[in-house]
């Protein structure tokens, strides 16, 4: 089985995409060489608003590679958004299943076909009140370390000051953003990718939860450490869990209620 997609579907975003981004965004772009030009590719990025996918679509088409998104299956039921999903050769997602492999079945047929798959290991906008990368979610590394596809580090800043995510606490950085849309004045898109990243310590390693956790740290590092170029600081050594916010959360209302 082949990942399929239609050349004049994928044409036809291109000429209505581009020079709507061009016209609509000013651009900082910074390491686009280390896009790889062929072969199965993972871009691994950052999360911060929920129009960063146009500007780092953008930025790696620009590089010379077709991004191919992945999106729930559901999505690939709705009229007028199929066409659209299928032609361009978006990737779906079966959240419902419980078994990895049938998940991500499809993202691993178009990496071995060559495709450049967009990842966001952090699998939502990030929660952090400063707006720097969460924890990650292991399927990125699982789909690296069972096709061997490179995976590339990317980070962004400036789609946060276009549309801020409005879920999370109004807190730090966060806190500080007007709500809504924000076109005017031009925003600033800065997008970084390094190198890819060195997995080579996992090969031939059992895919268990401590190998992928593992490769996932690695890939999230060097995800913040690049926005902390962008962003000329430090990112934090220990990076936001929100997942374990929300349980610390949980367990202290259970403690007030029981008292």
């Amino acid at each position: 089985m082949r990942h399929e997609y239609s050349p004049a579907w994928r044409r036809f975003t291109i000429v209505i995409l581009r020079p709507l981004l061009y016209g609509m965004l000013k651009r900082e772009w910074r390491g686009r060489d280390n896009v790889p030009k062929d072969g199965g590719l993972i871009i691994a990025a950052n999360h911060i608003s929920e129009a960063d996918p146009f500007a780092l679509a953008h930025f790696v088409y620009e590089a010379g590679r077709y991004p191919v998104y992945l999106a729930k299956s559901t999505l690939f039921d709705v009229r007028g958004i199929r066409a659209v999903l299928r032609g361009t050769g978006q990737i779906p997602v079966y959240r419902d299943s419980k078994d990895p492999s049938v998940v991500l079945r499809d993202a691993e047929t178009a990496l071995l076909d060559g495709e450049c798959l967009m990842f966001y290991p952090e699998g939502s906008c990030t929660r952090d009140p400063e707006l720097w990368p969460m924890t990650g979610q292991t399927g990125a590394a699982r789909l690296a370390l069972k096709t061997g596809a490179a995976v590339v580090p990317v980070a962004s800043w400036g789609a946060h000051e276009l549309l801020p995510y409005k879920k999370g606490e109004p807190t730090g950085l966060r806190g500080r953003l007007k709500k809504g849309f924000h076109p005017f004045p031009r925003k600033t898109m800065q997008v970084i990718a390094g190198p890819p990243i060195d997995l080579s310590r996992f090969e031939g390693e059992p895919l268990t939860k401590e190998t992928l956790r593992a490769a996932t740290d690695e890939i999230m590092r060097a995800i913040a450490e690049l926005l902390g170029e962008l962003r000329g600081q430090t990112a934090p050594e220990e990076l936001y869990d929100h997942h374990k916010v929300l349980e610390e959360r949980r367990k202290a209302q259970t403690g007030e209620e029981a008292s």
